[in-house]
Parts: structure tokens; C-alpha cells; sequence
């Protein structure tokens, strides 16, 4: 009866293996979804539309994006946390992976370091401080000044989100401050909200602004990068104004439910790093001023890591200002 066992156990494995292995060749067989946890329009969103295109050509199905705004990107991240292993769902995720739970660990639904599977660190964005153009404001230290003697807001795409935390260290932290935090459900109603006169200040990713810059609508006052953005070449970094703890920019990346077979991670990663490599995904993204980056699973698994414990700190010195 042993023998008998054993053989049945061998033959068992050697099906359960090849099955397996057919399986992952076989992958996709049926279309992919890509999460986008924010609203149409944003930065996210731009990046996931642009790359899903070419990530269906290359890999022969289909790839969807869906939106799941919410709560700060909670909503739709915790959707592809909790979703079948499979390669089929599949997170668009930004900063705020890691973000959210930073600051909200005591309610945060997901880890961003144990419930993911890191497939692909993107791409990356600085962030900019615009105005509304009526309010008279031409540079960063002006705006100063009128903050003093006016009452402003400011708005972002959502509470909680690292625009809105890095708005709060500057007008809140360094300035010492009270201008309060309009959160809108998005990049494009906050940057609507900016231009109709219903916000002065909008911090967020540059996606959006420049047809309004050019238009005279909005002036761009700075950017959070180390060098200046080609769609604002007027606008100065926040080195340039002394500022160096306030460099930060807006990662874009990919990320599936955790358990998912390394085998489709390993064949997304290779598809989302020769869909950056095309010349048409680098022209579009470049002209919302992205910076391509790419990699291996082990190098965004590792830079998600070394977010973890930044933003761990950023949310010890954070949690000592009365955020609005």
C-alpha cells in the first residue's frame, strides 16, 4: 500500500506541475484589469491609460482600467488587496500606498508591504504649488506675504493624500500658518475648483495645469523637484528656494495581491518595462512631465520598503501639526 501511495503521489505531482506551468504560459488568457483608485483625469490615471494600451499589445489581451476613487485611495487599493492572485487584478498605485497607512495606521484596511506584490515601480512626477492668477501672486515668497494678511485655502485631489501633507508641512509647519485644506474628489475638480475662483491654491501633481498656465489662468509657484520641469521652465524647484526637505516627488507604480504566482509577476514586470521603453508611451507620458523609471520586482519591493520607513517619519513629524 506505501509503494502504491508514493507512485500515486508522484504521477499527482508531476499533472499538479505541468498544469501549473501551463497555466503561467498560458497567461493572459482573459482580460486584465488595472485599478486606478483615484479619478478619472489624475496622474494615475493618465499613466495606467497610456501604459495599458501598450501593455495589451504586448501581451495579446485586453487591459481595462477601471476607476475606484475614495477615501484617499483607500477604497480602490483595498479592492486589488482583497482580489483573486491571479494576474487579473492588478493596482495602478501611487505614493498613497504607502501614504495611507502612514498617517492613518490605526484605521489603514490594508499593508502596504505584506498584501501586495510589487510588479513595477513606473514612473515619477514632482508636484507643484499653483495659484489662480487673480490673486496677484508671481513667486512662492508672495504668496507668503498675502497669506499673512488674507485668508486662504488650499486644495488637493483628496485629505490625506501627499500633496496635501506636503502643503501642510510648508504653509502649516514651516510658516506656521492656518490655511485650511479643501479636499476635492480628484485632481481634475481640484484643478477645475482652482481655475473657477472657488480655491486660490492648488498643490498636486502638474497633470492638467499646463493648458491653463498657458492659457493666463494659473501661475505655477514652484516644483518639488531636484531640477526644473520642461512644461514649466519659469517655475523654480524647491532647492532652488531652500526648501531641500520638501523634495518629493509622486511615484506611479504597479502592484498585484499578494500570493500571486512569481511567474506573473515576473511576465507583467518584463511587459511593463518594454511598454516604458516605447517611444509613443514616452512621448505621452513625458509631456505630463513623467519620468520613466522601470525595474525589477525586487527593486520596487525594495524602494516600497525604504517608503515605508520615510513615511513613517514624515507621519511622526506631521502628526504634531493641527492638519486640516
Amino acid at each position: 500500500m506505501s509503494k502504491f501511495l508514493n507512485g500515486f503521489l508522484s504521477i499527482f505531482l508531476l499533472f499538479s506541475s505541468n498544469a501549473f506551468s501551463q497555466s503561467n504560459t498560458a497567461y493572459p488568457n482573459k482580460p486584465i484589469r488595472i485599478i486606478v483608485p483615484f479619478a478619472a483625469g489624475g496622474a494615475g490615471d493618465t499613466a495606467a491609460r497610456v501604459l495599458s494600451q501598450k501593455l495589451g499589445t504586448i501581451l495579446n489581451q485586453s487591459v481595462l482600467v477601471e476607476n475606484k476613487p475614495g477615501a484617499g485611495a483607500q477604497i480602490g487599493t483595498q479592492f486589488v488587496a482583497s482580489s483573486a492572485p491571479d494576474g487579473y487584478t492588478i493596482l495602478a498605485g501611487s505614493s498613497a500606498i504607502v501614504v495611507n497607512p502612514a498617517l492613518n495606521a490605526a484605521t489603514a484596511s490594508y499593508n502596504p508591504e505584506k498584501d501586495f506584490a510589487p510588479i513595477l515601480i513606473g514612473a515619477t512626477q514632482p508636484m507643484v504649488i499653483v495659484v489662480n492668477q487673480a490673486l496677484g501672486v508671481k513667486n512662492f515668497n508672495q504668496l507668503k506675504e498675502i497669506a499673512t494678511k488674507q485668508k486662504l485655502s488650499f486644495a488637493s485631489a483628496g485629505a490625506g493624500t501627499q500633496p496635501h501633507v506636503a502643503c501642510e508641512r510648508i504653509f502649516n509647519g514651516l510658516w506656521k500658518l492656518n490655511i485650511p485644506h479643501i479636499p476635492y474628489k480628484g485632481i481634475s475638480p481640484a484643478i477645475t475648483g482652482l481655475v473657477g475662483g472657488e480655491v486660490p491654491i492648488y498643490c498636486g501633481a502638474p497633470v492638467g495645469v499646463a493648458q491653463f498656465v498657458k492659457q493666463g489662468k494659473l501661475q505655477v509657484l514652484l516644483v518639488t523637484s531636484e531640477a526644473r520641469v520642461p512644461n514649466f521652465p519659469d517655475a523654480p524647484t524647491v532647492m532652488e528656494l531652500g526648501l531641500p526637505e520638501m523634495k518629493d516627488d509622486i511615484w506611479q507604480g504597479f502592484f498585484a495581491p499578494a500570493k500571486t504566482p512569481p511567474a506573473i509577476i515576473q511576465k507583467l514586470n518584463l511587459a511593463l518595462n518594454q511598454a516604458l521603453k516605447s517611444p509613443d508611451v514616452i512621448e505621452k507620458l513625458e509631456q505630463n512631465d513623467f519620468v520613466m523609471l522601470g525595474g525589477t520586482p525586487k527593486q520596487a519591493s525594495d524602494f516600497i520598503s525604504s517608503e515605508v520607513v520615510r513615511w513613517g517619519k514624515i507621519a511622526t513629524e506631521v502628526s504634531n501639526l493641527p492638519m486640516q
